[in-house]
């Protein structure tokens, strides 16, 4: 096996001539914000993260939402499963260019869930989240 140029112990693949490592792009859903909106909204309402993370990403009456919807963690397993929600899917309408309607199927437990959130791109080039809603009243 050949060194490479960092020092004694470093190794790299047989067929790799230089050091670097290869470039992975990002996925394409990476980079959608309905995508990561859901993921966020997930980890908040489950209980993983706490609401205030989102506090800079929301405008009032949202942020207002999950602060009603949080202490609930109305996405967080049933008691006695480990396993942590999962985000099964994100759909988005989009009846102006600069909103967005998306909902996310979320899987928690054996049941599955909806929540439907608003974005709203700001004259800054930003996605605001401007109203949550999720399957049931807490």
């Amino acid at each position: 096996m050949r060194t490479d140029s960092r020092g004694p112990g470093r190794t790299r693949p047989p067929h790799r001539a230089d050091s670097r490592r290869p470039h992975r792009p990002l996925p394409a859903a990476a980079h959608r914000p309905q995508d990561w909106f859901a993921h966020q909204l997930l980890l908040v309402l489950s209980g993983l993260r706490p609401v205030h993370t989102l506090l800079g990403h929301t405008r009032p009456a949202a942020y207002d939402e999950l602060v009603r919807l949080a202490p609930h963690a109305p996405l967080r397993p049933p008691p006695g499963e480990r396993a942590a929600p999962v985000l099964r899917g994100v759909g988005v309408c989009r009846p102006k260019a600069e909103v967005m309607e998306a909902f996310a199927r979320i899987t928690s437990g054996d049941r599955t869930r909806a929540l439907a959130f608003r974005l709203e791109h700001t004259p800054t080039g930003r996605w605001l989240c401007s109203a949550v809603e999720l399957d049931t009243v807490t």
